[in-house]
C-alpha cells in the first residue's frame, strides 16, 4: 500500500529561530552581492569593446551560468529560512535537480574550456586570433552549454524515475522528508524507496566523465603552459604570464575540489555536517567567487567599470 510523494519537506539547517534569521541575513547579503556582481560583470563586458575578447566572452557565459546557479537554490532556501513553509512540490524538487546539474555540469566544462583559451594565449600568441576566433568561441559555448544539458538531463532523469513512497498523509499530500536545505541529488536518492545502488553507480559514472574530464583537460592544459612560462627568459615576462592564468587557477581550484568532496568520494565517508556545509560553500559562495576574482585582478575590468561610472 505504497502512495506516490507529492510533496518533500526540506529539513534545512536549523530549528532554532535566532539561528535561522542570522543565515538569512548572511545569506542574503552573498545572494545579492552575487546577483550584482555577476551582473555588472557581463554588463562591462558587453558594453566596453575592450573587453570584446574570447576569454571575456567565455567570462560572460560563466556569469549568466553563476546568476541562474545561485537563483535556482537560494530563494527558496530564503524562503525557508523566514519560516514560510519548508515544503517543495515532486515537479519542482525535479526541476530544481535538472537546472542545478544542467547549470554545475556547464560551469566545468566552461572553465576547461576558458584553460583552453590561456593555453593558446601563452602558448602560441602569435597565432592567438586566427585559432580563436569567434565561430571557434561560440562552437565552444554551444558544445559547454549541450554539454551540460544532455549529461544534466540524464542524470536528473535517472533520479526522478525512482519511486517514492509517502508514508505521511496531510490535507490528501503525501510528503516525505529530505534531509537537506535545497534538491540535491544525493539525499533525494536515498529518500527512493527501493534499492538505488545501480543508479548511484550510472550517476557517479555520469560524473566521472564530465567532472574528472573537464578537470583532466584543465590539467594538461597548464602543464603545457607552466612549461612555457619556465623557458620565458626574463622574470617579468613569468609574472605576468602567471598573473593571466591566477584568476582561472583560483576559480578551478574552489569549483573543482567542492565538486570532488561532494560527488566523487566515497559515500562511507559522508556526513550530514560535512555535506551542508559544502553545498552551502558550492551553492552560495563560489558563484560569488568569480566575479571578486576575476574583477579584482584584472586592470581591462577596472578600466571598463570607471569608464562606465
Amino acid at each position: 500500500n505504497e502512495t506516490t510523494v507529492t510533496e518533500f519537506i526540506l529539513l534545512g539547517f536549523s530549528s532554532n529561530p535566532a539561528l535561522q534569521l542570522c543565515l538569512f541575513g548572511v545569506f542574503s547579503v552573498l545572494y545579492s552581492a552575487t546577483l550584482m556582481g555577476n551582473a555588472l560583470v557581463f554588463v562591462l563586458i558587453c558594453l566596453d569593446y575592450r573587453l570584446h575578447s574570447p576569454m571575456y566572452f567565455f567570462l560572460c557565459h560563466l556569469s549568466i551560468v553563476d546568476i541562474c546557479y545561485a537563483s535556482n537554490n537560494v530563494p527558496h532556501m530564503l524562503r525557508n529560512l523566514l519560516g514560510q513553509g519548508r515544503t517543495i512540490s515532486f515537479a519542482g524538487c525535479g526541476t530544481q535537480i535538472h537546472l542545478y546539474l544542467i547549470l554545475a555540469l556547464t560551469e566545468c566544462v566552461l572553465l576547461a574550456v576558458m584553460s583552453y583559451d590561456r593555453y593558446v594565449a601563452i602558448c602560441h600568441p602569435l597565432r592567438y586570433t586566427l585559432i580563436m576566433n569567434w565561430r571557434v568561441c561560440l562552437t565552444l559555448a554551444t558544445v559547454s552549454w549541450a554539454f551540460g544539458f544532455i549529461f544534466g538531463t540524464l542524470q536528473a532523469s535517472l533520479a526522478l524515475h525512482l519511486p517514492f513512497c509517502g508514508p505521511c498523509e496531510v490535507d490528501h499530500f503525501f510528503w516525505k522528508e529530505i534531509n537537506h536545505f535545497f534538491c540535491d541529488m544525493a539525499p533525494v536518492i536515498q529518500a527512493a524507496c527501493t534499492e538505488n545502488n545501480g543508479i548511484e553507480t550510472v550517476i557517479f559514472i555520469f560524473c566521472i566523465v564530465v567532472v574528472f574530464g573537464s578537470f583532466l583537460w584543465i590539467l594538461l592544459s597548464y602543464v603545457l603552459i607552466f612549461n612555457t612560462i619556465l623557458k620565458i627568459p626574463s622574470t617579468e615576462g613569468k609574472r605576468k604570464a602567471f598573473s593571466t592564468c591566477a584568476s582561472h587557477l583560483t576559480v578551478v581550484v574552489v569549483h573543482f575540489g567542492c565538486a570532488s568532496i561532494i560527488y566523487l568520494r566515497p559515500k562511507s565517508t559522508c556526513s550530514l555536517q560535512e555535506d551542508t556545509l559544502i553545498s552551502v560553500t558550492y551553492t552560495v559562495v563560489t558563484p560569488l567567487l568569480n566575479p571578486v576574482v576575476y574583477s579584482l585582478r584584472n586592470k581591462d575590468v577596472h578600466l571598463a567599470l570607471r569608464k562606465s561610472l
